[in-house]
């Protein structure tokens, strides 16, 4: 039986990708048109970049079998070696992350009147968020795996010996990490954050509970001297669905009470740009004299207030779900300069938006030659380095992106820092590995304290 052509497996991708980008694009287009109709201060260019991105993430699997088929012969005999152990990894850590995450959220399913249906969808949405987190592991555990056994049945020192350098060994690996670190930035961009930020709107869903997208919310808008307080935001507020247990304050220009306005509903036109309270209660003060109340039976209009649901939701937002789209848009807003807002925060979490998915990258640089070995012994205690090692880059950088996000460090320090460190690591160690030193002994003597 003669072999397939190799140009068969990228045209499959293309085409395969084709047909993605012809019905998530134009969604994708739908989607940031309503975004900016519905938030007219979003930032334009980060949000029109999303359909362009998601266009480049289908055609992501056509790159990578593209790659493949230029490769060499043991690229791709090491590449059908990776992926499956790759494959492999990636379903086990999902399912046992699912079977945990399924325990603690099964309960909240059993309202549903679809409950296979509900938790399909709900982990599927999820999916890009999920990637996020498993990748670098599934990368950490596929790269042990397969140049651990390279090494054991001496194909690695083959290789070598016939003038084929470590680096160029490991190459085809390198390009995994920095695909899968391409594949989590695209991602990362927009999506992983946000669905991971829908987890109670799609349970609240399934259980046919109202959905609400923030509450409590309080708001000062600096021009007009007005404090919003919102109890709730419904699903649909930019379209017009009415604001829950409102309470309004204005103050003087000296800082003193001016009125209150409580309502049970405010609703905003986007046509007309005018807000519609629902019978308020309005309290008005004047300095030395009672407070005024007055009942109002009739809905109440402003024509001329400026502010927008949009603009009011954004302090009840969790920056930890927020995309680079929302994120610029709330650095580029007036509330990124008011005293009370946490503006380290959100820029560290900018920067993070970039750096994270760069961790898969590091995790190769680190794991590749931690991996290789020449002998029977030392063998163990490499990956047990590689692990540890891998490990202590993620927990470093939690507690570099707690530093940030309190102002202690620079935020693009915060988020970028980890990756620097041990990316620099990772190539001392390729350099150590190129040019036979021990690698495991060598740490192990920076970590000795001589007595």
């Amino acid at each position: 039986m003669s072999k397939l052509p190799r140009w068969l497996l990228p045209l499959s991708f293309f085409l395969l990708g084709v047909v993605a980008a012809a019905i998530l694009v134009p969604l994708e287009q739908a989607s940031v048109k309503e975004q900016l109709t519905g938030f007219p201060d979003s930032h334009i260019f980060t949000n029109a970049l999303r359909p362009y991105i998601l266009l480049f993430l289908c055609f992501m699997p056509a790159i990578a079998a593209f790659a493949y088929s230029i490769g060499s012969t043991f690229d791709r005999y090491l590449s059908r070696q990776f992926l499956a152990i790759f494959g492999i990894c990636l379903g086990a850590l999902f399912s046992i992350w699912m079977l945990l995450d399924l325990n603690d959220n099964l309960s909240d399913f059993s309202g549903s009147k679809n409950m296979a249906a509900s938790v399909f969808y709900f982990y599927l949405y999820r999916s890009p968020a999920i990637l996020l987190v498993l990748l670098p592991y599934t990368l950490l555990l596929a790269l042990i795996y397969c140049l651990g056994k390279f090494s054991k049945t001496n194909e690695i020192i083959a290789m070598i010996q016939s003038g084929t350098g470590i680096v160029r060994v490991s190459a085809s690996l390198v390009f995994a990490g920095l695909w899968c670190s391409v594949l989590l930035l695209g991602l990362n961009y927009h999506w992983a954050p946000h669905a991971e930020g829908k987890r109670d709107e799609i349970i609240a869903e399934a259980k046919g509970l109202p959905i609400v997208q923030a509450m409590n919310v309080l708001y000062r808008d600096p021009d007009s001297h007005r404090l919003w307080m919102v109890g709730a935001f419904p699903a649909n507020y930019q379209k017009g669905e009415a604001l829950r247990n409102v309470e309004i304050t204005t103050l003087n220009p000296d800082k003193t009470l001016r009125s209150r306005m409580t309502s049970s509903s405010a609703s905003y036109n986007r046509e007309t740009r005018q807000w519609t309270f629902a019978a308020p209660l309005i309290g008005r003060f004047i300095e030395g004299e009672s407070p005024v109340y007055e009942q109002m039976t009739e809905p109440l209009i402003r024509k001329t207030w400026k502010e927008t649901p949009s603009q009011i939701i954004k302090p009840g937002l969790s920056v930890e779900y927020l995309g680079i789209p929302e994120l610029s848009t709330w650095l580029v807003s007036p509330l990124a300069k008011q005293a009370t807002s946490n503006r380290p925060a959100y820029l560290t979490q900018w920067h993070y938006r970039w750096a994270l998915p760069i961790t898969c990258l590091v995790t190769v640089l680190l794991a590749a030659p931690l991996s290789i070995h020449f002998a029977r012994r030392g063998a163990g205690s490499g990956i047990f380095l590689a692990v540890v090692l891998s490990m202590l880059m993620l927990f470093v950088s939690s507690i570099t992106l707690a530093l940030g996000e309190s102002a202690i460090l620079e935020p693009m320090i915060a988020a970028w820092l980890p990756n620097i460190v041990f990316t620099l690591l990772g190539l001392y160690l390729y350099h150590r590995r190129i040019t036979g030193r021990p690698i495991y002994q060598s740490v192990k003597k920076l970590l000795t304290v001589n007595n």
